[in-house]
C-alpha cells in the first residue's frame, strides 16, 4: 500500500466538512451535497459514481483484486428544520436550515474513507459508498431499497456510524443486538362540541378529556407493559380549536413511542386505542387515532459487532473502545438496511462538551473526522482481506 499523508487528509476533511455544514440541505433537497459528493468521488478515481439513486443518494464503487464479496459503507447527508444559534464562521447560510446532527461530519469521513481505499487499496473484493439522503426522517433508506440499491449494487453487510456528543473523541463504541429503537408516530383526534366559555353545560368540549387522556397514556408503560419491556410513549403536542372565551370542540394529541420488539410496539398501539377509547366514553366525546411506524429498531449482528471491535481497535487507542452500555431510545433509518443484510451500526466520541444533537448550537467536532475516516478503511480491509 501507498503511504498516504492523514495530516493532509484530515486537513481536507475538515475543508469539506465546513462547506457542507454552510450549506445544509433537508431532507430529499441535498442536491449541492450530493453533486459535492459526487465530485469528490470521481476525483479519488473511483470506478463507478451514480447519482440520484433514492432521489438524491449517491453511491460511488471500488473494486480491489478479484475477490467476489462486497460491503457497503453508508453516510447520510441530510440537514434538520433548525435555526442555527451561535458565531461560526461557517455557520448555515440557509436560514431555518442547519446540520444539528453532524451528517455533514459523517458525510466527510465518508469521504475521507474513500480517498483512503481508493490510494491505499489493501483490500480485495468491492466497496460501496452508500450516501444516503432523508435520514431524519426515516424515509430516504427506503427510497434508495426502493430504487433497487441492493440489485443495483449488491453487497453482503453494510455499516454505518453516528457521533455520540459526551463522548469523548476518540472513542468508539457499539453493541450485538439493540443498539437503537423503533419510532412510532401517533395522532389522537377528539372531537365534541365547543362552545361559550362561560355556558361549558351546553356543549361538550374536548380539552378536559384531552388532558385526561394524556395523563392516562402514561399508563401504557408504567401499568400495562412489564418492567422488563423497554417501552417509552411521549405525547409531545396538544392543539385545540379553543380561544380565550371559547371551549374548544376538537383537539390533537400527537406524539410518538419508542420500543425494541415488534411484540412492544403492537401492544402499545394495542393499549392506547383501548385507553382513548375508554376516555371518549366517559367524556362523551369521539375519538380517532392514527398510528404509524416511522423506523424500525436497529439490531446490530453479533458476528459483525465483534468484527467492528476488531477493526476500531486497529484504530482507537487502548482502552477507547468499550461495549455501548443500554441500547438507546433514539431511532436510525440505518436498520432498513438490516432487514436486507446483516451489519453493524457504532457510535464514535464528539466531545464530553458537545451540545447535544438536535440542538441548535450543536457543531460536529473535527477532531473526529479522521477516527471515523480511519474506522470506516478499517472495516473495510478486514471484512474484505486478500486471502
Amino acid at each position: 500500500m501507498a503511504t498516504l499523508d492523514l495530516g493532509l487528509l484530515e486537513r481536507d476533511m475538515t475543508a469539506w466538512r465546513r462547506d457542507l455544514h454552510a450549506h445544509p440541505e433537508f431532507g430529499f433537497e441535498e442536491k449541492r451535497t450530493a453533486a459535492f459528493v459526487a465530485a469528490k468521488l470521481r476525483d479519488f478515481g473511483l470506478d463507478a459514481v451514480t447519482e440520484g439513486v433514492g432521489g438524491t443518494g449517491v453511491v460511488g464503487t471500488l473494486k480491489r483484486g478479484t475477490g467476489n464479496r462486497a460491503i457497503a459503507l453508508r453516510a447520510d447527508m441530510d440537514a434538520l428544520r433548525i435555526a442555527e444559534q451561535g458565531g461560526l464562521a461557517y455557520r448555515s447560510q440557509v436560514a431555518g436550515t442547519m446540520h444539528a446532527c453532524g451528517h455533514d461530519g459523517h458525510t466527510a469521513m465518508l469521504l475521507g474513507a474513500a480517498w483512503m481505499l481508493a490510494a491505499d487499496g489493501g483490500f480485495d473484493g468491492t466497496v460501496h459508498f452508500v450516501f444516503q439522503p432523508a435520514e431524519e426522517w426515516g424515509k430516504g433508506a427506503l427510497a434508495m431499497l426502493a430504487d433497487g440499491l441492493m440489485e443495483r449494487f449488491p453487497f453482503d453487510e453494510i455499516y454505518g456510524l453516528h457521533n455520540m456528543p459526551g463522548l469523548p473523541v476518540g472513542h468508539f463504541q457499539t453493541r450485538a443486538g439493540p443498539i437503537m429503537s423503533a419510532e412510532d408516530n401517533f395522532e389522537i383526534v377528539l372531537t365534541g362540541v365547543g362552545g361559550h366559555a362561560a355556558r361549558p353545560h351546553h356543549g361538550n368540549e374536548v380539552l378536559v378529556a384531552a388532558c385526561a387522556l394524556v395523563t392516562s397514556l402514561q399508563t401504557i408503560v408504567s401499568r400495562r407493559l412489564s418492567p422488563t419491556d423497554i417501552g417509552v410513549v411521549s405525547v409531545t403536542e396538544l392543539i385545540t380549536d379553543g380561544t380565550r372565551n371559547a371551549l374548544p370542540g376538537l383537539a390533537r394529541i400527537l406524539g410518538d413511542a419508542r420500543s425494541f420488539h415488534p411484540e412492544i410496539s403492537a401492544e402499545i398501539e394495542k393499549q392506547m386505542r383501548v385507553i382513548a377509547a375508554g376516555t371518549a366514553l366517559g367524556y362523551n366525546v369521539a375519538a380517532a387515532v392514527t398510528y404509524t411506524r416511522e423506523f424500525v429498531p436497529l439490531l446490530n449482528d453479533a458476528a459483525l459487532a465483534e468484527a467492528a471491535f476488531a477493526a476500531a481497535r486497529t484504530v482507537f487507542e487502548a482502552g477507547h473502545v468499550s461495549t455501548a452500555g443500554e441500547p438507546m431510545t433514539g431511532s436510525e433509518d440505518f436498520a432498513r438496511f438490516l432487514d436486507h443484510v446483516p451489519g453493524c451500526f457504532v457510535l464514535v466520541g464528539n466531545g464530553e462538551r458537545s451540545a447535544p444533537l438536535h440542538n441548535p448550537g450543536y457543531d460536529f467536532n473535527d477532531a473526529g473526522l479522521l477516527h471515523g475516516a480511519r474506522f470506516h478503511a478499517a472495516i473495510a480491509r478486514q471484512r474484505l482481506a486478500p486471502t
